[in-house]
Order: structure tokens, then sequence, then C-alpha cells
């Protein structure tokens, strides 16, 4: 049954008009709260103009062109008033061309620290993401982030004026700080009080070696072990650079067929689990409703994959919840939700941007309800926090018993070969 799953989730790619990058935006952040005085940092992004870039540009604002800088680079410090906007940068070409990357800011003029996850009094699982940002009346701006679990009990510190991670943490209540330190020798802190259920994790996934891949053609995106030379695909473990662990995996896609795709597959709990967790007994998979899709993605140019695809199912008493959210990179840069009823993906209005060249972390929160329904809860992007609130009912499944992890990447209109980096992927469930 598990091939019927694959074959189902994936069968339907949503068509693709050419498109190039935008460009890469290092600073602000996309969702961060910021001061008066704002630093804009990027460069171009691809473009099909053989004469390259001729300039970049900031809109402060829809239609205020507040700076425009020669070249493929800006670097500028702009004055806003405080307030929250939806703010553009923009590379023309040599062409007559044109392209854009979005960033909502929030200009404020007080110093502190602004969480964006966990919230306070939420009930979370056992791998907690935390997500926020800081801003500072002081000139030289912010030094340091950290996360306090406990009075006195610091567990992460990272420079400069944004965190985002996931820790571990043992169940139980807990009242945890985020601090900032500015340069100047000043302080903040936000606090955040959060329950610990008693959930687990599968931690670093990516180097688990049960990955299974499988090749899909269009058009009817039927799965295949052995493709020809329609698509290929690679996956190698124990990767060094990039790497946050050390440990990254290096997923790859190639072939001659347009619109083809790749889809690994893990088995963790249930039927062919590769974490021993077989469920022998049929007693562990029934009590599982929440689950955790935390990863970390890099790219050289990302503007080559049509989707990037993260799965999740969960498998029983002939009933399959699956679980999918696509990053549409060709197709509008937002996250599709995969309606596992009508058997098509659903595009939504939140933003997925990833930026080449850097790594990118995604978290993504599902819950089988009390009431057996699917719930898409929320997904995090670098940092930046959507709550998604979309349900639908699952569908027949017999036979088939687990819960197992799915990677995917999509060929464009060319099939141009490209890989993607993985890390630090982990699992949570209870």
């Amino acid at each position: 049954m598990i091939r019927d799953f694959l074959l189902f989730l994936s069968a339907v790619v949503l068509p693709a008009s050419l498109a190039f990058a935008g460009p890469n935006i290092t600073a602000p952040k996309n969702g961060a709260t910021v001061p008066k005085v704002v630093h804009f940092s990027a460069t171009a992004g691809s473009t099909s103009c053989s004469n390259g870039v001729a300039s970049m540009g900031v809109y402060s604002s829809p239609g205020v062109l507040a700076y425009v800088s020669n070249g493929t680079t800006l670097d500028t410090d702009l004055t806003y008033s405080t307030g929250t906007y939806d703010s553009t940068v923009e590379q023309w070409d040599n062409c007559g061309g044109a392209s854009t990357t979005h960033v909502s800011i929030t200009v404020t003029e007080k110093s502190g620290v602004y969480v964006t996850s966990p919230s306070s009094g939420s009930t979370v699982g056992s791998s907690v993401h935390f997500a926020a940002t800081a801003t500072s009346t002081c000139s030289k701006g912010v030094a340091a982030m950290g996360i306090y679990t406990a009075p006195y009990q610091k567990a992460y510190v990272v420079s400069g004026d944004s965190l985002d991670t996931s820790l571990t943490l043992s169940p139980g209540k807990y009242n945890t700080t985020i601090e900032e330190w500015d340069k100047c020798g000043g302080a903040a802190t936000a606090a955040s009080s959060i329950t610990v259920t008693g959930g687990k994790t599968f931690s670093e996934v990516q180097a688990n070696k049960g990955w299974i891949g499988y090749g899909e053609l269009p058009p009817k995106y039927a799965i295949c072990t052995s493709c020809g030379s329609g698509v290929t695909w690679s996956l190698g473990h124990g990767v060094t650079s990039p790497a946050l662990s050390g440990n990254a995996a290096k997923f790859s896609i190639g072939g001659k067929t347009p619109y083809a795709d790749v889809l690994w597959v893990n088995h963790l709990i249930g039927d062919g689990s590769t974490e021993g967790l077989p469920d022998s007994s049929h007693t562990l998979i029934p009590t599982l409703h929440n689950f955790t899709y935390d990863v970390y993605f890099y790219g050289t140019n990302l503007s080559l994959s049509e989707n990037i695809e993260l799965d999740l199912g969960q498998f029983f008493n002939n009933q399959a919840y699956l679980f999918g959210l696509q990053c549409q990179i060709v197709n509008g840069q937002v996250w599709g939700v995969w309606n596992n009823v009508s058997n098509k993906w659903v595009r939504t209005s939140v933003p997925c941007k990833p930026k080449s060249n850097s790594w990118n972390h995604v978290v993504l929160d599902f819950e089988r309800t009390s009431g057996d329904q699917l719930l898409y809860k929320s997904v995090t992007l670098n940092g930046v926090t959507t709550n998604l609130n979309i349900e639908y009912p699952p569908i027949s499944a017999p036979g088939w018993w687990g819960v197992v992890v799915n990677f995917q990447l999509d060929g464009n209109y060319k099939q141009s070969p490209y890989s993607v980096y993985v890390d630090k992927m982990n699992i949570g469930y209870n």
C-alpha cells in the first residue's frame, strides 16, 4: 500500500511558467520587528538577460521608491516611521526586465525582544521551536540573543538580532526567557510559559540510511524505480560542507523529461520501520496525534526547482492521514497544501521564498484531531510563523500500518539538474 500512497500523494504537479529568481534579501528578515533605521542588504537573483542586471532598488511601501543602487548588490540604511510595511527589493536588467522580492517588517522605536514561537501558554511537543527578533536603541545594534529554559539555565546563544532554532525539552512546565544583548552593554528580555508534553523526536533523520528513492514521470506520475533517462536521482550521506551538523544529506535530481519528479521515502514507525519501531502489536500509532516536521535545506540555485515537497503520512485502522506541504518556488513563491480528499494541491497566500546559498529552516506542525481530521496547524520559514488552520478528513487505505516521512524534488520545464542539501531533520511525534 505504500506504493499506492506515494503515487497518490504526488500525482498532481501544478503547471509552471518560465520564471527567474528575484533578489536575495539578507536583511531585514521577512516578518522581523526592526528599529526605525532599517538596514537593507541584497544581491541580485538570476535573470534571462544575457547583459545581466543593471541596478537594484528598495520600495519602502508599494509605489514608494526609496533607494536605487547600480549593479548587482544593494547595501543601505533607510529611516522609517513606526508601523508595519510591505517593502520590496527590485532588480532591473539590461534587457528591460525586472523581478522583485517582498519583505514585511514592523518598525518600532522601542528596544525589545519579539517572540513568534512558542506562544506563551501553549502546549508543545518535546522538540520546541524558538523564533524571535530583537531591536535596540544602541546605535551599534544587537550583538547576540539567547534562550533560557529556566532561570540561569542558558540553553542556546546566537550572534545577531534574530534567533531561529529548536530545542529538545523533557516533559513539564517551563518559564522560558529569550534575551538580547546589545553592543552598548544593554539587554532586553521576553518570557514565555509553555507546557512540554511527553512527545518524542526522531533526530537527524536525513542521516538515516533507510531512504528509498522513486522517480515519477509525467503525465501520469506513476512511480518507477528504474526510469531510464527520463528522470535520474541520487542521495549522498555524510556531507560535511555545506552542513550544519557535519552530517548533511545531498538529494539530487536530473534526467531528460521536463517536469519529472523524485520522491524519497523513509518508514519511521510500523511496517518497514527504519527506526526500530515496527509497532507489531498495533498499539502505538493509534495514540499519535501531533507531528512536527523540522528541517533545514540549502541549494546553490533554488530557482531551478519547480517545487520542494515535505510530506508525512499516518496509516492505521484502514485509514490514511496524508499531510503534505510544497514550496511552490516557480508557481507564485507560496506554500501549497495537499488536499488528500480532492487529490490536489491547494494554493495558499503564505509566502515561500527560500534563499539560495543559505540554510533555510522550515517547521511544519500537523495534528490528527480528536475527531480524526487532518489539521494543518502552522508553517514556519526562516523564523516567520503563519497559522494555517486548514482541515481535511482522512481517506481509505486498507492494509497499511505505519508513519512515513517524505522529501521530494520536482523538475522544471527543462528538467535542469540540481541538488538540495538537507540537515538537522527532526520529526516530532506524540
